[in-house]
């Protein structure tokens, strides 16, 4: 306390003390705020609206820890209403008007390119936790999700292979925006470089919130009539995988005829699906709520625990998924380069992000890449079982360091694998 303030201080105590007064207010403590950026409503809400809770259960439980050099953890929510532009104006409020010390967000990635401009002009850092198209690295930007080398080329490499079904023929089913395109556009090049032919690729988008999949599922079935096994990989993102799998139910669509791998579709979508039908069926990612061991045994029973004690929907039936792991382990992450900085000054915590590790539910210890801004994270290939969880049928070893610029575009091998 300066000279001045505590003048003034003790000028306060003396009036109280002449007014009878005996004590003062325990003032409120100094927080840190921590934005969380997700929809909560619209087409994305079905996937995003976990991701809030899961940053609000870790936020809560970095608090009731003792918080982050010696402070408590503010979350600041707001919804961008899965409206792309508004998640820039979101995210200028929450670093210019909130003054957030980091943010937590977003998930499709024309939400993720919305935001980039407003924090590179301010200087904020963002904490990204869903797989994506690659072909991007900001210094502003911490890449929690899977590149495309930790999940879509694995997965089609799968689907190639003798235990995933040989297949020769491959449908690339997505919504219309960049993840899917660019994603397909480097699977395109990897096939291509395997020896597929383009007449045994079939590519096909449909917009934000489609629900009428059925002339699309016609036109599959009619392609994997002609003669090679064919296999399906989705990016359809959001509620429109609802309709799409009740579609591939009802045309009898099953996993031994042409098995389908999504790559944005894990436990939660499939909660509001009749799993059946779909049993078989593959999804890719660096976390399923099936692994078993202490650690993500843990994850899952807080997670329930949160859920019942803050009476989310459907409490009793809530699940874990990918994404979730993601916003765990970057939240966690920033607190131990928050500490390591001993400051939440964003250049220095960037500094401090470099090579930090932490004990993922996944059952690894991942890591910050030294120089990426990526993790380094196992790859995991699952079956969907009648209960909506996955059997875990292929894994890698270990984490598998994320390459931000795909070899598989040309002109990537003379990209800087340092953030601009």
């Amino acid at each position: 306390m300066d000279r001045r303030s505590f003048i003034k201080f003790s000028g306060v105590t003396l009036a109280m003390a002449a007014a009878g007064v005996t004590s003062l207010p325990v003032l409120a403590a100094n927080t840190i705020k921590v934005g969380i950026l997700h929809s909560l409503s619209g087409t994305m809400a079905i996937s995003e609206t976990a991701l809030k809770e899961t940053a609000l259960m870790t936020i809560d439980e970095i608090n009731r820890k003792g918080g982050v050099l010696g402070r408590k953890l503010e979350p600041v929510v707001v919804d961008p209403a899965s409206n792309w532009p508004l998640f820039a104006e979101k995210a200028r409020q929450l670093l210019a008007q909130d003054k957030v010390a980091v943010v937590f967000g977003c998930w499709t990635s024309v939400s993720r390119k919305s935001v980039l401009p407003v924090f590179k002009e301010l200087n904020g850092l963002l904490f990204y936790p869903v797989q994506y198209e690659g072909e991007e690295l900001e210094k502003n930007v911490f890449y929690t999700g899977a590149a495309p080398n930790q999940q879509a080329i694995p997965a089609v490499e799968y689907l190639m292979s003798k235990d995933g079904g040989s297949a020769k023929r491959f449908v690339l089913l997505g919504t219309d925006y960049v993840y899917p395109r660019t994603t397909n556009k480097i699977l395109r090049a990897f096939l291509k470089s395997k020896g597929v032919a383009e007449s045994d690729i079939m590519e096909e988008y449909t917009p934000f919130g489609h629900s009428d999949y059925q002339t699309i599922i016609a036109k599959i079935k009619k392609f994997a009539s002609e003669g090679k096994k064919t296999a399906v990989v989705s990016t359809i993102n959001g509620d429109s995988n609802v309709p799409f799998y009740k579609e591939l139910g009802n045309a009898g669509l099953k996993a031994t005829d042409v098995p389908v791998v999504a790559f944005s579709v894990g436990e939660e979508e499939l909660r509001g699906v009749d799993t059946k039908p779909l049993v078989g069926h593959l999804a890719a990612w660096n976390y399923f709520q099936s692994i078993k061991n202490p650690t993500n045994d843990a994850f899952i029973k807080m997670y329930r625990a949160w859920a019942k004690k803050n009476r989310l929907p459907k409490a009793d039936s809530v699940v874990t998924n990918d994404p979730m792991e993601a916003t765990y382990i970057g939240i966690h992450m920033w607190k131990q380069a928050v500490e390591k900085a001993k400051t939440t000054d964003v250049d220095k915590v960037i500094a401090a992000m470099a090579g930090q590790t932490f004990k993922a539910p996944s059952g690894f210890v991942v890591k910050m890449d030294e120089r990426n801004h990526h993790l380094h994270k196992p790859v995991f290939i699952g079956e969907v079982r009648a209960d909506g969880q996955f059997n875990v049928v292929w894994k890698t070893k270990g984490p598998v360091r994320a390459a931000p610029w795909s070899p598989y575009i040309p002109g990537n091998d003379k990209k800087k694998d340092t953030p601009a």
